[in-house]
């Protein structure tokens, strides 16, 4: 799981008086560990306390109002979800029909960014009546019970039916988890039969797909249904009356509809082909993101996982985005269904620096568009100014196969009087592909360890064969300079490019002495009259 670095001063606040509450429930346990044979009678007394509504100092200002409001619902909603250990966790299992686990450890920083989700989450399954238990163990601290229940990561979510678990598959908002929870043990759809309800529901979800149709029967509505069990991450409704489903969808005209709702300006999409599970599932993949997503920690899972396989990446400061957003949004819904357009805030660099690093870019500050190919595993980079009409170009080149790959490089080095020369990836045709002189090049990376050894190596035969013209010794950094034919996967390589045949360079083994390698390169490159005349 992935989740973000950089939470707002909000989440900041609620996620230190999580972890206030969250170590002194810990002392407790601890210094109590027999008194576990009472945890359902604590619980119930700990959820009687939420019905209780506490009062206010009258003299604080509205910002300490609202930041003990949010304490105050974040302290009900940790109480709900139950702490197991070694004493309790078998017979929490055994005797409750959906049990929701979280695995966690202290000081792991996802776990502490996820309970808030899952406490609000346990919250709203609460109040909608959910047999869900949701609780939580301390992997750390219980690492026998971790063990037995198959924890072996933090976080971990399972969904325990009736002792046996599975694996949690939905997203990771409060949001997410309660309509993934609500699927799995039995709510696949939720039916809006009046005006009063579809008001409630459009409050509570903020996407969602709605279907109507005139009877609850027949295979157009068992497709639908079939779809809404087998999706982990959409909210799915279903009316029969079409003037209370217009509420959620004003443009629908006939029974048998299906459509997705989202909360942006591209805010209804219906679906127009035949009503089959596979069919309706892919309309969702290709249609349930906004015209351009925000990347997170949350959310980086599904956004990888798009089918949607060219995607456009925006990385720009938050508020050099807040200008570019619409007019991108306009660019975004030229190309709906073919091209996906991500943002990344280029100050995050949890979540920007990998994706810079892929194109030597990582110190950028200033706005950068740049685009993958996920199919091909290709990847591009808008190299003229970052304005909508240039972003509209390159992707309408992505989409038709006339843009570049971009592949990374160094600045060009200066080689004067460099007994190995430095190549680049902007100079790999020119010093290697394209000269008419044999080269061998030494492929290394800054963190190999063994390169260091292969590099004196190159250098101590580089000045053995300093007077022989028609050889060049070469090095490249792998990790800094790409170029499409040279596809290395272990470091140190050496190859050998002959002149005249460049496109078929000889493989040459790093085990080798140098007096091993002298002779290779003898044979290869010194007339046979010349070489027997050699040694090192």
């Amino acid at each position: 799981m992935l989740f973000s670095k950089n939470p707002t001063s909000r989440f900041l606040l609620l996620t230190l008086i999580f972890v206030l509450l969250f170590f002194f429930s810990i002392n407790i346990n601890a210094s109590d560990p027999t008194n576990s044979e009472d945890d359902s009678d604590d619980l119930e007394q700990l959820l009687a306390l939420d019905e209780q509504e506490d009062q206010l100092p009258e003299d604080q200002d509205q910002e300490s109002s609202s930041r003990f409001s949010e304490a105050e619902v974040l302290s009900k909603a940790q109480r709900i979800v139950l702490e197991l250990n070694s004493d309790n966790s078998k017979r929490v299992i055994d005797e409750n029909e959906f049990v929701l686990l979280l695995g966690y450890a202290p000081w792991c920083v996802r776990s502490a960014e996820l309970m808030p989700q899952f406490a609000e989450a346990a919250t709203s399954l609460k109040e909608l009546g959910s047999p869900v238990l949701m609780a939580k163990l301390d992997a750390e601290r219980y690492p026998k019970v971790a063990s037995l229940l198959d924890i072996k990561g933090f976080p971990t979510l399972l969904l325990f039916v009736n002792r046996t678990s599975q694996a949690y598959t939905g997203g990771f908002s409060a949001e997410e988890i309660v309509i993934w929870a609500r699927k799995k043990t039995g709510v696949p759809v939720i039916r809006i039969n009046t005006v009063t309800e579809a008001e409630d529901f459009l409050k509570k979800h903020h996407m969602f797909v709605i279907g109507l149709f005139e009877k609850f029967e027949g295979s157009d509505y068992k497709a639908f249904i079939k779809a809404a069990m087998s999706d982990n991450e959409i909210q799915f409704a279903e009316a029969s009356n079409i003037e209370v489903a217009k509420l959620l969808y004003p443009d629908i005209k006939a029974t048998n509809f299906l459509g997705i709702v989202k909360s942006e300006p591209e805010r209804y999409t219906a679906y127009d082909g035949t009503f089959e599970m596979e069919n309706i599932l892919q309309f969702l993949d290709y249609n349930k993101f906004p015209l351009v997503t925000k990347l997170t920690e949350l959310n980086s899972v599904r956004v990888y996982s798009s089918p949607v396989k060219l995607q456009v990446y925006v990385f720009a400061k938050a508020d050099d985005f807040k200008i570019l957003l619409e007019p991108l949004q306009d660019v975004a819904r030229k190309f709906i269904t073919k091209v996906m357009f991500i943002y990344i805030d280029i100050v995050d660099e949890n979540l920007a620096k990998p994706f810079l690093t892929l194109f030597g870019l990582e110190e950028s500050k200033n706005t950068l568009v740049t685009a993958f190919d996920n199919k091909g595993s290709s990847k591009y980079l808008l190299q003229s100014d970052p304005t909508p009409s240039n972003i509209e170009e390159f992707c309408s080149g992505l989409l038709h196969g006339s843009s570049s790959t971009y592949f990374k490089s160094q600045p060009i080095p200066d080689n004067n009087n460099a007994s190995v020369l430095a190549v680049v990836g902007k100079t790999f045709d020119d010093l290697v592909l394209n000269s008419p002189k044999n080269v061998l090049l030494e492929v290394y990376t800054p963190w190999c360890i063994n390169c260091e050894t292969t590099s004196k190596q190159i250098e101590k035969l580089a000045k053995h064969f300093k007077g022989l013209d028609s050889l060049i010794f070469a090095k490249i950094d792998a990790s800094a300079n790409e170029h499409p034919k040279l596809q290395v996967d272990d470091y140190p390589s050496l190859f050998l490019y002959k002149a005249g045949d460049k496109d078929n360079p000889i493989k040459l083994s790093t085990k080798s002495g140098s007096k091993e390698l002298a002779a290779f390169i003898n044979k290869q490159v010194r007339p046979k009259d010349q070489a027997a005349k050699d040694e090192l």
